[in-house]
């Protein structure tokens, strides 16, 4: 069975090809035009698709959508409906569009797969499924549990915002669904724009936000209970409640009624240039407890209707690497698994396989204790010839390494004397972290590196923190965890043993200066409370990058590095050679990798002009 999988029209329009169950490939169309979230009809990602299965179109068993668009136009009359008279330019800007082009989704879709090659109409199979059956079935059915609870969590699809489902063999359950627009992702959503980020892209960074709210302050108390009485009302089976005179999501062009907020927390609404003050990360704090909450009580709500012992995860509000670590320390299940793609990108994996193993009834088979994932390494791989050919476009200087351990024991030193290393090699990742093949690597015991990373490399906030990849053989000696992550989808803490102790007045200190005190040995991967958001590094799943790190440790002592995505901020994550080479010259890194071939950035021509190798993105 052969089958593609496409979500677009959205945010994150991707592109997954399936042949009988196996993941071939699957890439999100952004990395192909370097345009963030890019919502259009993904046809670059189905021709690469196509490229590495070795299929045409008309080979293809069928071609599966990953929402049903008159569910989700249905849910857009009635509401206006249901609100009126509020919401009449909403109404005004939103109908012409979807009377011209998405309410003829079909034909919008045959039109796009003709941009891609052509094929025989008459041999099309075109299906949709459910937004939250798509996320259900990306999580489960490449999960390695043969049965399984099954929660799906986001802004919303047609009308779900939230469901809890039971997965068994090739089948999937709806038991519970949360409706519109009562959801828990718009919810977060909203604070992610009240506190001066973009939505649907910044709520990472609300995440990150959080730990510098202070934990026993009044405002973050007052806050939980303001946000869970007058915004939310909390239901014991993790069903909420929202109080629409305070969104304008439903009927607006806004997420929120300004007046109200301001009223509720007593300050305006933070501009993307304002700069942060205590009260943006006690207000990021009091929500990401609220959101844990609804979180925990889902999950044990599904833990009570299904008896499972396994829970698998989707939706944009499982990437919250938080929640998951509270889900997980509560120990309701004895096995969580989170689909690594968790957002829409993921949506056209999962409609794949939800016509794979639902409407053909295809036999699945999970894997021993693995996921069908492959690490997410499912993206394009840059090939010798391209770099050859990218070297004599720009009369780069680069060395050719034919022992690929002698060039990952040359990388090693490097890292362990504080350069800072583009590292692209292998597949391209799927979905939203770099774990490995288009990562930035860096020593994480060196104190001034997160400060570097974020404002002379990403060009981005400098409160955001980074990610620690470590060889999974040691990962419970410096952190706090007995399962492996090899998604980053869950935080830990960093052990005892590598904390360096605090002054006594540490929460008085404002936040910069909190943030740049030495908390531990591994200062670069610390966040303010301690925790990292984990990668474990399994020889099986990448040997590339384990031996990389299995030579920093012989080096250094250390079997951790500082990993966060090729890319700067607005960019999307590079994916080819001249990708990698262009935000190398840009910024500050200090040497690139690609494949064998090691870029000193002193010995490139017009090195020191960064400017010229400037290009212009959206801000995120």
């Amino acid at each position: 069975m052969k089958v593609l999988g496409i979500s677009a029209y959205y945010h994150d329009s991707a592109a997954a090809l399936t042949v009988d169950g196996k993941i071939i490939a699957a890439a999100q169309e952004e990395r192909f035009t370097r345009q963030k979230h890019i919502a259009e009809f993904p046809t670059n990602a189905i021709q690469y698709c196509l490229k590495e299965a070795a299929l045409t179109l008309d080979e293809l068993d069928a071609v599966v959508f990953y929402d049903k668009p008159f569910l989700k136009f249905e849910r857009l009359i009635e509401t206006y409906y249901a609100f009126a008279p509020k919401g009449l330019m909403s109404f005004i800007t939103a109908i012409p569009v979807w009377l011209n082009e998405k309410l003829f989704l079909k034909r919008a879709i045959k039109k796009g797969l003709k941009e891609v090659s052509n094929y025989d109409k008459q041999k099309l199979n075109l299906l949709f499924t459910e937004h939250h059956l798509s996320h259900a079935a990306s999580a489960f059915f490449v999960s390695p549990h043969n049965e399984s609870a099954i929660l799906t969590i986001d802004g919303v699809g047609e009308w779900c915002t939230a469901s809890i489902g039971f997965g068994k063999a090739n089948t999937i359950t709806f038991l519970r669904e949360m409706n519109f627009p009562h959801s828990v992702g718009l919810l977060y959503s909203a604070f992610t724009y009240y506190l001066g980020f973009a939505v649907n892209s910044g709520e990472y960074k609300l995440m990150g936000l959080a730990p510098y709210g202070i934990q026993a302050s009044e405002n973050v108390n007052q806050w939980v209970e303001l946000i869970k009485t007058e915004l939310v009302s909390i239901k014991e089976d993790g069903s909420i409640f929202l109080n629409q005179s305070y969104f304008k999501y439903a009927t607006g062009l806004r997420m929120i009624n300004h007046r109200k907020w301001k009223a509720l927390f007593g300050f305006e609404r933070r501009r993307e240039e304002d700069e942060l003050q205590q009260q943006h990360c006690d207000l990021a704090l009091a929500i990401q407890k609220v959101t844990e909450e609804i979180v925990l009580k889902m999950a044990a709500e599904a833990k009570k209707i299904t008896g499972s012992k396994n829970l698998c995860m989707a939706g944009g509000v499982a990437l919250n690497c938080v929640s998951n670590a509270k889900l997980r320390d509560l120990n309701l299940f004895e096995n969580i698994y989170i689909q690594p793609a968790a957002g829409d990108a993921g949506g056209a994996l999962g409609a794949a396989l939800a016509v794979e193993y639902l409407y053909y009834g295809a036999e699945r088979k999970p894997l021993n204790n693995e996921d069908n994932m492959q690490g997410t390494y499912l993206g394009p791989e840059i090939s010798t010839e391209e770099v050859e050919q990218l070297i004599g476009k720009f009369s780069a200087a680069a060395v050719k390494y034919n022992d690929s351990s002698e060039l990952s024991k040359t990388v090693a030193a490097k890292l362990a004397r504080g350069l800072v290393i583009g590292w692209c090699r292998g597949r391209m990742e799927f979905g939203p972290r770099a774990l490995g093949n288009r990562s930035i690597l860096a020593d994480p015991r060196n104190a001034d590196m997160q400060k570097k990373l974020n404002l002379k490399i990403k060009n981005r906030e400098g409160f955001r923190p980074f990610a620690p990849s470590v060889l999974s053989e040691h990962a419970a000696t410096y952190f706090n965890t007995k399962e492996p992550s090899p998604y980053m989808l869950f935080v830990s803490e960093l052990n005892s043993s590598f904390r360096n102790p605090l002054p006594a007045d540490y929460e008085k200190l404002d936040l910069w200066e909190r943030l740049y005190y030495q908390r531990s040995q591994l200062p670069a991967i610390t966040h303010l409370d301690f925790t990292a958001r984990v990668q474990t590094v399994h020889k099986a799943t990448n040997p590339v990058y384990w031996q990389l790190l299995d030579d920093f440790r012989i080096i250094t002592g250390i079997p951790v590095l500082v990993n966060t995505s090729f890319n700067v901020r607005g960019e999307p994550m590079v994916c080819s050679s001249e990708d990698a080479y262009r935000c190398f010259m840009q910024t500050d890194m200090d040497v690139l990798v690609i494949n064998n071939f090691v870029f000193e950035k002193e010995a490139q021509p017009d090195w020191k002009n960064k400017a010229m190798w400037e290009r212009q993105f959206k801000k995120d």
